[in-house]
């Protein structure tokens, strides 16, 4: 098992991600987990290797702190790291840090956390951590200080300037973070400068959303004919873990396994150091170009010169993009967190930017595209309302 050093540990660079546990046959909903084949899992991860495992309050309705304690406590407490997140972008439905924090001790069956995360910083959330009256951000540096916390870290889903701020604010007590990151997400989310404005802060990464939740597992076989002749045997789940490999500052890669086969195949990707040549690397990031189907915005901002609603055009143009490839909550809440008159529905399609625009882009047709994705995109408040609730019902 590939591993990594960070400050006085040893961690597996493969980590079992507890969001997407295995379900019952037959089952659908969230809470229905198939308890047995998670056992199953978490004995093969830790007998082949696999020592970091993460999960989250609102995770499979309030049910995956519970499961994946339960089966970790079957082995020795020193033998696996735990992760847990406070969900601080939920606040508007949850408030105290110390009753959440009590909670996730309880259900997971642990008196400490080898890693705690803030969960989610993004747009529409970092008031919420920054905000005092919370007092967020010193209640979990306590918990460090007391030995309940080994490591203080956070998640964001924001921009590369809300992430800087982010830093700005708290860095110096943050010893990682989270970010999705992968070789289509390194253009379509900035994944290349977020990357690089970790490193430089000396902060360490860690990677959620390796392969795209599946999408990056499951590629059009006509998509495949370039890797397959640099590598016949290599699945396109390990491409995807390979590129992630090669970057020196990735010190864990978190994988939401679903069933012991993925478990299986993705241990033995990471079972030796096989990293990606140049001419793999780039035939990989050609691929993640063909895969987008974007719409050609080099970012010049020209469009935004003259627009008269003052729009951000080429985030909104970078967010259509990333839609056509795959809808996610994440943008929704990017453009939840704007004032109305900033956000795409604010267009009125008077079509100064595109005549201003060098590729001769249609933005008014862009924008009015993201918006009908983002009407698709089920609302982020009422999502996690219908996670406490899914909570509540599991706790009796």
């Amino acid at each position: 098992m590939l591993t990594s050093h960070f400050q006085e540990l040893e961690l597996s660079r493969l980590g079992f991600g507890a969001m997407r546990l295995p379900l019952l046959p037959g089952q659908t909903s969230p809470t229905a987990i198939d308890t047995d084949q998670v056992d199953a899992m978490v004995d093969y991860a830790l007998a082949h290797g696999v020592n970091y495992f993460d999960t989250a309050y609102p995770y499979h309705g309030g049910l995956s702190e519970r499961v994946i304690g339960r089966s970790l406590a079957r082995h020795p407490r020193d033998s696996w790291y735990l992760a847990n997140k406070y969900p601080g972008h939920q606040i508007a439905s949850t408030y105290d840090p110390a009753a959440i924090f009590e909670e996730q001790l309880k259900k997971c069956g642990v008196d400490y956390f080898d890693f705690y995360l803030l969960h989610n910083v993004y747009e529409n959330s970092i008031q919420v951590y920054q905000d005092p009256k919370w007092g967020i951000l010193d209640y979990f540096v306590e918990q460090k200080r007391l030995g309940r916390i080994r490591h203080l870290g956070f998640s964001c889903h924001g921009g590369v300037k809300l992430l800087e701020e982010f830093l700005d604010f708290c860095g110096d007590q943050m010893e990682f973070c989270q970010i999705q990151l992968n070789y289509l997400d390194w253009t379509l989310q900035n994944g290349r400068e977020k990357y690089s404005l970790l490193t430089r802060r000396g902060v360490p990464v860690w990677v959620m959303e390796p392969v795209r939740g599946g999408r990056l597992a499951n590629l059009p076989q006509s998509s495949l004919e370039a890797l397959r002749r640099l590598r016949p045997d290599e699945a396109p789940a390990a491409w995807a873990l390979r590129f992630l490999q090669g970057l020196p500052n990735v010190k864990m890669i978190l994988s939401g396994m679903s069933n012991l086969e993925q478990m299986k195949q993705n241990v033995a990707t990471f079972s030796g150091d096989a990293p990606l040549a140049g001419e793999e690397r780039s035939a990989l990031l050609e691929l993640a170009e063909r895969l987008k189907n974007a719409i050609p915005c080099t970012a010049c901002r020209y469009c935004c010169d003259g627009c008269p609603m003052g729009l951000d055009i080429p985030a909104m143009i970078a967010a259509c993009n990333e839609a056509r490839f795959q809808l996610s909550s994440n943008i929704r809440m990017r453009f939840d967190a704007l004032p109305e008159d900033k956000r795409p529905s604010a267009c009125i399609a008077c079509g100064k930017c595109s005549r201003a625009c060098p590729q001769g882009i249609d933005v008014p047709a862009a924008l009015k595209e993201l918006v009908q994705a983002i009407e698709k995109i089920p609302d982020w408040a009422q999502v996690c309302k219908q996670r406490d609730e899914d909570a509540r019902r599991a706790r009796g």
